[in-house]
């Protein structure tokens, strides 16, 4: 199990965020003590409806921060007076100091398992799973969600962009457009596990130990006298790490000054690294620059581009052929641009009694999409002869107690199997071996790659469909209503 004396949401906040949820968490964790369901055995799993970006599927990310916020979840002094100072409509506090001080003195001992960051996932999975105490059980539902569903969507915004540079390196520039600080930490995060080379975030390279990489702005080249001087004194001041910025006056002439001034590296082991442009015709000048670098001796320096790019500029310019070597992606990566929010949900899946016997629950709704599944869930992954992903079956553990899944609906016989929810914390303990961010990043871009997108499919285990079909009918029944 690994630990760390001072994670990074300590460092950025401070030592809990039990606070961190949506005030309906708390009244409704209130009503359950009252009425003396606190304690109730309960499931819920957190999974998202639709394919962001109009893809095909996504990139799990935010465990890591999800363990961060769960291993310090305890409510201090500070926060139960805060809330002890909240107060109903009538005038008269809002909770009851019984449970104010059943708060202070709450342990998590939840159980959860999840899926694995790093790893391709499809609509409708439980990403996490979460069974223990109700009140728990409900009390952390808000603070998930915010832990995924944004690490998930920028994961996924990266790898579609890397994807697009077809093994070119991904810059992620976006920090001074992010939505925050912890937007902007966040984003930096997920867009490096999602196939980015570096961030330009310094706070992320050190919290998260994430490469670095810059060159320099505008303002560099504006406050000398000249360009060349600017680009001059930047090779005097950073040997090692020269890539000069050429778009400031005129691109075709920054080009040329910044080939005059990299002479001055000439025999001291260090080069020109690369000139960026930020402006323009990207295509046109990639080439011009191509051509000048080329025919005064630098073939190996090389072209960074940036300026508003996004995986389907990027793929455009590639497929035109422009000689650019690294692309900076800013503004349209970190806030996921096109898309505002991943949309992921958290729902009761079954409630338990003192016997040990579960109740499977549903959110029945008009709209079939958003009803949900029953059942303490299980995905199984597929894979056939060449190591081929055939598909995902989702499953209900109680149901399929011994894992003999009923008619999966998979086309061919598979040659392995593996469930992706994996134990991370069992009645509140860690028990997962935290990977680096290097190893996440790994398995990202080997799933992101490998997959078909046209196969990746979520199928349903009958007796699964069952229970879930018998749900659907009791909720239309007199009964029930």
């Amino acid at each position: 199990m690994t630990t760390t004396a001072t994670t990074p949401l300590q460092t950025l906040y401070r030592p809990r965020l039990s606070l961190l949820t949506d005030l309906y968490q708390v009244t409704m964790a209130y009503g359950y003590w009252k009425t003396g369901q606190a304690e109730r055995p309960a499931v819920f799993h957190l999974f998202y409806r639709q394919q962001p970006f109009d893809g095909h599927y996504a990139l799990c990310a935010g465990l890591e921060l999800v363990v961060d916020y769960l291993r310090q979840l305890r409510f201090d002094h500070a926060e139960v007076q805060y809330l002890g100072g909240l107060r109903g409509a009538d005038g008269e506090r809002l909770f009851d100091e019984a449970f104010l001080n059943y708060l202070q003195r709450l342990e998590f001992r939840c159980d959860i398992d999840a899926i694995p960051e790093g790893t391709v996932v499809l609509p409708h999975e439980p990403l996490l799973r979460v069974k223990g105490p109700l009140l728990q059980a409900q009390l952390i539902e808000t603070a998930l969600l915010n832990l995924v569903n944004f690490s998930t969507l920028i994961a996924t915004k990266a790898a579609r962009v890397c994807r697009a540079a077809a093994g070119d390196a991904v810059l992620e520039f976006g920090l001074r457009r992010a939505q925050g600080i912890d937007g902007g930490l966040t984003a930096s995060r997920s867009a490096y596990l999602g196939g980015c080379a570096a961030t330009s975030n310094v706070l992320a390279g050190q919290l998260y130990g994430i490469p670095v990489r810059g060159t320099h702005a505008h303002s560099w080249v504006m406050a000398h006298h000249s360009e060349l001087e600017a680009f001059r004194q930047y090779v005097r001041a950073l040997p090692n790490n020269v890539i000069l910025l050429v778009d400031t006056y005129d691109t075709e002439t920054g080009i040329l000054r910044a080939i005059e001034a990299a002479q001055a590296l000439a025999g001291t082991g260090q080069r020109l690294l690369g000139i960026r442009l930020d402006s323009g015709d990207l295509l046109a000048l990639s080439r011009k620059a191509r051509e000048l670098l080329d025919a005064a001796g630098l073939p190996d320096c090389k072209i960074v581009a940036s300026n508003d790019l996004d995986e389907y500029r990027i793929a455009e310019l590639k497929a035109a052929g422009a000689p650019i070597d690294i692309w900076g992606v800013g503004t349209r990566l970190v806030t996921a641009y096109e898309q505002a929010a991943l949309g992921g949900v958290y729902k009761l899946a079954a409630l338990g009694n003192t016997e040990g016997q579960w109740a499977y629950k549903i959110k029945r709704s008009e709209e079939l999409i958003k009803t949900s599944n029953p059942g303490i869930q299980q995905v199984r992954r597929f894979y056939g002869a060449e190591g081929q992903v055939l598909g995902d079956v989702l499953y209900d553990e109680l149901s399929c107690p011994d894992g003999e899944l009923d008619d999966p609906g998979l086309a061919s016989e598979p040659q392995a199997t593996e469930d992706l929810l994996q134990p991370i914390f069992r009645a509140g303990q860690l028990v997962y071996d935290l990977p680096k961010i290097s190893d996440i990043r790994q398995r990202a871009q080997a799933q992101w790659y490998q997959l078909d997108m046209s196969d990746l499919r979520l199928h349903y285990e009958n007796r699964l469909l069952r229970i879930k079909t018998e749900l659907i009918e009791a909720a239309h029944s007199p009964t029930e209503r």
